[in-house]
């Protein structure tokens, strides 16, 4: 049976315009979209990974090199094994920052010039081979089923029809950032046919050819030697090279890179795909070796690649031979599509683009370029495949063209190792050792066939040279390519150190976590950003990505803050690493949208960026995820309701988190406040703040903040996140400030001061009236003295007498009245007080009271003695502390008044009685407020809390000795101001 050329011409043209139609419906939302999202459907259209190689080439494979030909396989299912550490993490920066390609990658990698164009050039040239491969293998098998050799114009029709249904699939509207649903559904069916007709094939094999699989395993049993042809060349071959050669092209081949990850819906296919791929090239390997004894038994002449072929018109069935030629049709034209799609993308953003934009010159009509050029290339990519099979290929197997392809990939690997795990790699090394191994691979491989070709007029040496007799050529080509570009990676790696923008990239790569965002933008709003884009990339493409971008952030126009522009950058940087490549995109958004480093916005706004797309997919995460997710969210939330004032601060001073609390106690909002300094909040919190947070001290206590229509009491506390040298070196870290409030607090220990105050007043009330109606008494009779004074001389005598008596009484006034002042909370009237005439003063006071009239009170403060303080409230001090001690002595007791130097910064300052002494077990408690020992309605227990609090305020101390045999001492210690020159040296009764 012989089938005319024009009707394998017309079968093919109808089968891509099958294919066509079914791109077309899934475009057009006429095929369901969880179909299209089904991981079956994901993982058939990873089957673009059979080529015609597979189809027809694995079973020539097979003849040559015996089970060896399943290492293609076994190297694809190891790389498919380690989808969580290896594919999974390219997934990741694909999708984060809008990488299109294998050279997009590199680029975003190790950023520079060179890069991109450096892996676009080599893959460009590398995948030659295999696309010529696909050409050659269609043209040989209309020739076995033609059984005459295929018209010259056979193989420019194929390529024509190729570049046309090529710019339909991937060409016909630019989508950069959008998947092509059409193009996954259309390779996913083409994927089934090609397993439904290969399994087809071989099932003839079995039942058509050796009767069924009893006669088949009785004819294996009859013919071992079959079997031991197979399993000979596995000890001999190269099997771990080939291996090695699969892994690599398993994700590192152009069309692999834009099924796998670029067209990739989502993690969750790529994940099942992790089993469910290798066995679908299991079952795409089940009738090789059927079909292989097929075809030596029916027809031993033909060429082992199209056993499939041949055997198939030997069986009569007209069908099988047409269904056959689509199968293998299907795999050559599906590679040859999706390659050229991959290349051309590469070739634009990275070869023709940089061109154009050479000197930043305005682009106008951006997308239509970038789409016009995309078609051109796609035909020039095919038409230079042609052109390769045609001074090349003839003399060549399909296996040996699939090879050089695979050795081009492999050298890729050491870079991707570059990418995900060795952060200290470099663009200069990635640079060296790509150029050494593809060095080695030209001439190995291309050269020999330049050489077979005529154009060099004989093989070069260096083949014969490294792959001595007995080695393999892949063996040897792959292992000194390898070697040598490995070396030169690593050297050059670590003979240079990696910039700014290459470290950068570099934690992206190997972190898994979302890089909080800095800097300030430049431009001041959306209008703005289009006015910059728009003198490089046109008007008409600025407006379009500002509004995309936009949309993607549900962002609106009007009123974005500072950071929103950052955001609105980013996603405009990573949308155009989407249309013309990440190295084109940085130097877009570099040059037009300039950031400004060390903003106080970024952090926080990125954080809360970050915490709303988040909150926006908790609906995805399950498992251990949902439940981290859910911890998170309630500390986040225990925080944000804590009823203390919580504010954190990047190492910069940018606020992270300003808790409810602190909108409360401040009164500015959260939105007003996260994001900016602290210096550039409202006053007083401005300064107060900023001042504690840029101080050693890590508390500060009783801290007024007066705003306009109140005043805040406010106790400050600071911790470090980390320790701070290390985090401020290595730019992370921070600090987190505690804000107490205690206005209410403060407001209470006024009014109980004051309570006290009065109290004390109340038990001086009889000593008053004692003391102030002496002097009344001497006035009086002073003035009746008057009608006698008959000198002038006598009544002014008198005269002088009455004023002071009457000084005396308003110098008991006025002290009492100081002592009873009270009112709302006030700062502390800091000035310098001497000791000594404070307490002189105090003990004035006491002595008004009746009970402490026969209590002998000793001042052996020396003048010279000044502390910084409030005189009020000093006095109170030492009032109630002597007070105290008159209460617990007996008549005619002393109480003493000690004061001495010992620690050159504070005075110490004793208070000694004679009384019965405090019990041990209480002088833990004496200053806990309304504890005494006194009988109920002769204290009120608040004086040693107040003291306590005063003294604290003041930045002192005070505790009381245990009981001894001399009564009680209380010691205070209060810090020291420069001593003031005194007369009165000494002490002072």
């Amino acid at each position: 049976m012989t089938l005319e050329p024009w009707q394998l011409l017309a079968v093919g043209v109808a089968y891509l315009a099958l294919l066509f139609l079914i791109a077309w419906l899934a475009e057009h939302g006429w095929l369901p979209g969880g179909l299209i999202r089904h991981p079956i459907t994901v993982t058939l259209s990873l089957g673009v990974y059979a080529s015609s190689w597979t189809f027809y080439g694995s079973v020539g494979f097979a003849h040559e090199s015996g089970f060896n030909f399943l290492t293609i396989y076994l190297g694809v299912t190891i790389a498919f094994l380690l989808t969580p550490v290896l594919l999974m993490p390219i997934l990741r920066l694909v999708r984060e920052y809008q990488l299109t390609s294998i050279a997009d990658l590199f680029a975003f990698r190790f950023p520079g010039a060179g890069t991109g164009f450096l892996v676009t050039g080599f893959m460009l040239i590398g995948i030659l081979p295999y696309l010529s491969l696909q050409i050659h293998a269609v043209i040989q098998s209309v020739q076995v089923l033609t059984q005459r050799p295929a018209p010259h114009e056979a193989g420019l029709a194929f390529c024509g029809t190729l570049i046309v249904f090529a710019i339909l699939f991937g060409a016909r509207h630019l989508t950069p950032r959008e998947k092509h649903s059409g193009l996954v559904a259309a390779i996913a069916f083409e994927s089934a046919v090609k397993l439904v007709a290969l399994l087809a094939v071989g099932a003839f094999a079995v039942w058509g050819v050796f009767g069924g699989p009893a006669a088949f395993s009785d004819w294996t049993a009859r013919h071992p030697e079959a079997t031991a042809e197979l399993y000979r060349p596995v000890a001999e071959g190269p099997w771990l090279t080939l291996i090695v050669l699969a892994f690599g092209a398993a994700f590192l081949l152009p069309r692999q890179f834009h099924m796998a990850f670029t067209e990739n819906t989502g993690p969750g296919g790529l994940r099942r795909a992790s089993w469910l791929f290798p066995l679908y090239l299991l079952l795409l390997n089940l009738p090789i070796i059927p079909i292989l004894w097929a075809g030596r038994q029916l027809t031993p002449n033909a060429p082992p690649d199209y056993y499939g072929l041949a055997i198939t018109l030997e069986s009569g069935f007209e069908l099988l031979p047409v269904a056959t030629f689509i199968g293998g049709l299907s795999a050559a034209s599906a590679m040859v599509i999706v390659s050229t799609l991959a290349l051309a993308s590469m070739c634009m953003n990275h070869l023709v683009l940089p061109l154009r934009f050479r000197g930043f010159r305005q682009q106008t009509h951006l997308y239509r370029q970038v789409l016009w050029g995309k078609r051109i290339l796609i035909a020039l990519i095919v038409l230079a495949a042609y052109g390769f099979y045609l001074v090349m290929v003839h003399n060549q197997g399909l296996v040996q063209l699939g090879l050089i392809s695979f050795v081009a990939a492999a050298q890729l690997l050491p870079g991707i190792v570059g990418v995900l795990f060795w952060r200290r790699a470099t663009a200069v090394g990635f640079t060296v050792g790509l150029i050494g191994g593809a060095t080695i691979w030209f001439a190995m491989l291309i050269l020999p066939l330049i050489g077979q070709a005529g154009s060099l007029g004989g093989e070069a040496d260096l083949a014969a040279l490294l792959a001595p007799e007995g080695t393999s050529l892949w063996t040897a080509s792959t292992f000194w390519s390898l070697a040598v570009n490995t070396l030169g990676f690593v050297i050059g790696s670590l003979l240079t150190r990696p910039g700014e923008a290459e470290a950068k990239a570099a934690r992206a790569c190997a972190e898994q976590r979302l890089m909080p965002l800095a800097g300030r933008v430049a431009a001041a709003s959306p209008e703005d950003f289009v006015r910059r884009l728009a003198r490089l990339i046109g008007e008409e493409t600025a407006h379009t990505e500002v509004r995309k971008a936009l949309a993607e952030l549900d962002m609106e126009e009007q009123d974005l803050r500072a950071t929103d522009l950052r955001l609105l950058r980013e996603q405009i940087h990573r949308n155009l690493s989407g249309l013309v490549g990440p190295g084109l995109a940085q130097l877009i958004v570099d040059d037009r949208l300039q950031l400004r480093q060390r903003s106080h916005i970024a952090l926080a706004e990125g954080m809360r960026y970050m915490e709303e797309r988040l909150a926006d997919s908790r609906d995805r995460l399950r498992g251990l995820t949902a439940q981290l997710h859910s911890l998170q969210r309630y500390h986040r939330d225990v925080l944000h309701e804590l009823p203390l004032g919580v504010c954190s601060l990047a190492p910069d001073g940018e606020v992270v988190i300003w808790n409810q609390a602190m909108v409360q106690l401040s009164g500015i909002p959260g939105h007003r406040a996260i994001g900016k300094h602290l210096r550039q909040l409202d006053t007083p919190w401005a300064h107060g703040l900023a001042d504690f947070a840029e101080a050693d001290d890590d508390h500060r206590f009783k801290l007024r903040l007066d705003r306009d229509d109140s005043e805040r009491w406010c106790n400050l506390h600071k911790a470090s996140i980390g320790h701070p040298d290390t985090a401020r070196a290595h730019g992370h870290g921070g600090t987190v400030l505690l804000v107490e409030d205690r206005t209410e607090l403060e407001h209470l220990e006024t009014e109980l001061r004051h309570s006290e105050r009065l109290a004390s007043i109340g038990r001086l009330a009889s000593g008053l009236a004692h003391e102030i109606g002496n002097p009344l008494t001497g006035i009086a009779s002073l003035t009746q003295n008057l009608d006698y004074d008959d000198t002038p001389e006598h009544r002014r005598e008198t005269a002088r007498a009455i004023l002071e008596q009457t000084r005396r009484i308003s110098a008991i006034v006025d002290s009492l009245l100081a002592f009873s002042h009270g009112g709302r909370p006030r700062p502390l009237d800091r000035r310098d007080v001497e000791l000594s005439r404070a307490i002189d003063e105090a003990i004035h006071l006491v002595q008004l009271a009746r009970a402490a009239r026969d209590i002998e009170f000793v001042n052996e403060c020396p003048a010279s003695l000044v502390v910084p303080g409030d005189p009020q409230l000093l006095q109170q001090v030492f009032v109630n502390l002597l007070t105290n001690a008159a209460d617990a002595s007996p008549g005619g007791a002393t109480v003493t008044v000690r004061a001495a130097t010992d620690d050159p910064e504070r005075v110490r300052i004793e208070v000694i009685d004679e009384g019965i002494g405090i019990d041990p077990e209480h002088t833990d408690r004496v200053f806990d407020p309304f504890f005494t020992t006194k009988d109920v309605g002769e204290g009120t227990g608040l004086g040693l809390s107040l003291i306590h609090s005063i003294i604290s305020e003041h930045g002192g101390s005070i505790s009381i000795a245990p009981r001894s045999e001399c009564g009680t001492r209380v010691v205070v210690y209060l810090p020291i101001a420069t001593p003031v020159a005194s007369a009165d040296e000494g002490a002072h009764a």
